[in-house]
């Protein structure tokens, strides 16, 4: 029995501190209070309890496969495990049939947990749908990114999708205190001295984690485990004593961290989360935050091409005619970084970011599209006016196109009233100017050509307002 002792110790000892440190019980969880408090759907989980199929989703080291375990246990279930990228549709096959043998002969329940479910293909998740349907097995699957795009609807539609968050920093300073101090599980075989320091290195460690417990108790273990080489070996023998006294120094946590990593996922939930914040930041007149989350993606990885590109559509979309000179500005980015990239040509991201948070904005391209796109895909193809015809030849001339055209550069102001729609379409309006910056020239414009003025109005300046781009 002690040879046993010793070797699971040793099995123990060799796993990560991560891994030692798993709850064992739903009552040792921290955080997620929002699923496994009182009179919550994960609350107060016990034997012979009946739970959903479901979807956890969330981010790394929030809990997932440790939740999808401990409901398990508490149930009192069988819960076999199939990784997303390895098993195929013969091995949920051979799950599900033992579930059924199981349930029938044995009244045990099977909880299948799929990691990353949204890593399986469309017909293994399909071949799950009738036995999910059924209950022959209980689905716990788990993934980082949001289920509306990776899980197919079917199947999703008989799971109950909940979401875990990233673990506040309260949780995770809990969890650093237990490690140092758990002699079972954790690093209290040896301690580590507590001094005024301590305090300030957790919370920079807690800082550095994200959020992530998994990634909090590494760069714990790897901080400690310096610390440690620094104090130098236990003595050998049962009365040696602890040993030099082990401190953990700000240089040992700095070593640990070596710079932190950002969550953000090119092709994932993260991406998106991020690029639609960074957006409404521009959007919303906010040049920190639009700076921030620039940063934010482009410390993590992100291609500055694919945030430049946003930007160019942003000029047009979200500030067009406001200041027609945003749309120079981005492209002009793009083709200042091509020449200079990076790191250098982060500077040249910042500045046009900051000009488009800061330019007037209207969205009138957008309406403006939108209201003719409709008009073209609700009247199909309109006959040309033949007055707009091409009247090149003698023929075209003789059935009369071109006929009655007034050429606008005879009349006064470059401008003569006249309809250039198709005679279905006479009076729409597709383009409304807003008041915002530029357009409120361009909405000056529009009136004076409503009242037949040709001065303000015409093609060779006039207008005013002293905006951007204006003649005036």
């Amino acid at each position: 029995m002690d040879l046993f002792a010793h070797s699971a110790m040793n099995r123990r000892t060799n796993q990560p501190l991560a891994e030692r440190m798993r709850p064992r019980a739903l009552a040792e969880m921290v955080g997620q209070e929002q699923l496994l408090a009182s009179g919550k759907i994960l609350g107060n989980l016990g034997p012979g309890r009946t739970v959903p199929s479901m979807i956890l989703w969330g981010p790394p080291g929030c809990g997932k496969t440790t939740l999808a375990k401990l409901i398990g246990h508490a149930v009192r279930a069988e819960l076999i495990a199939l990784s997303a990228v390895e098993a195929g549709v013969k091995d949920v096959r051979e799950v599900v049939a033992r579930a059924a043998q199981k349930r029938d002969e044995r009244g045990i329940k099977t909880m299948l947990f799929i990691d990353e479910i949204h890593r399986f293909s469309r017909a293994q998740q399909d071949a799950l749908l009738p036995h999910v349907e059924h209950g022959t097995i209980t689905l716990i699957g788990a993934t980082t990114e949001n289920p509306s795009f990776g899980v197919v609807a079917a199947l999703l539609s008989r799971c109950r999708v909940l979401r875990l968050t990233a673990l506040p920093e309260g949780s995770l300073r809990l969890l650093a205190e237990q490690a140092l101090v758990d002699r079972d599980r954790g690093l209290g075989q040896r301690p580590t001295a507590v001094n005024d320091e301590l305090p300030e290195l957790l919370d920079r460690l807690v800082a550095a984690s994200d959020g992530d417990a998994r990634r909090l108790l590494t760069l714990l273990e790897v901080a400690v485990e310096l610390a440690r080489s620094e104090a130098g070996p236990v003595p050998d023998g049962r009365d040696a004593g602890p040993g030099p006294e082990v401190v953990l120094r700000a240089e040992h946590v700095a070593e640990a961290i070596q710079g932190k990593t950002l969550l953000y996922d090119k092709a994932g939930d993260e991406h998106y989360a991020v690029i639609s914040a960074f957006i409404k930041s521009l959007r919303g007149t906010d040049p920190d935050a639009a700076v921030y989350w620039m940063t934010r993606m482009l410390e993590a990885g992100e291609d500055p091409r694919f945030l430049l590109r946003r930007m160019v559509i942003f000029a047009s979309e979200d500030v067009g005619n406001a200041d027609p000179q945003a749309l120079g500005v981005a492209t002009s980015a793009l083709a200042a970084f091509e020449l200079v990239g990076m790191p250098e040509g982060a500077l040249v991201l910042t500045q046009a970011a900051v000009y488009l948070a800061l330019a007037p904005k209207s969205n009138r391209a957008l309406t403006t599209y939108a209201a003719a796109r409709k008009a073209v895909m609700d009247h199909g193809s309109l006959p040309v006016p033949a007055k707009l015809r091409n009247a090149s030849t003698a023929l075209t001339r003789s059935i009369g196109h071109g006929e009655g055209y007034k050429y606008p550069h005879d009349f006064a102001g470059h401008y003569v009233a006249e309809n250039y729609l198709p005679d279905a379409l006479v009076g729409q309006t597709f383009y409304e100017p807003s008041t915002s910056g530029f357009e409120r020239v361009l909405a000056a414009r529009l009136q004076a050509r409503g009242n037949g003025g040709g001065g303000n109005g015409g093609g060779n300046g006039g207008g005013g307002g002293g905006e951007p781009g204006t003649s005036g």
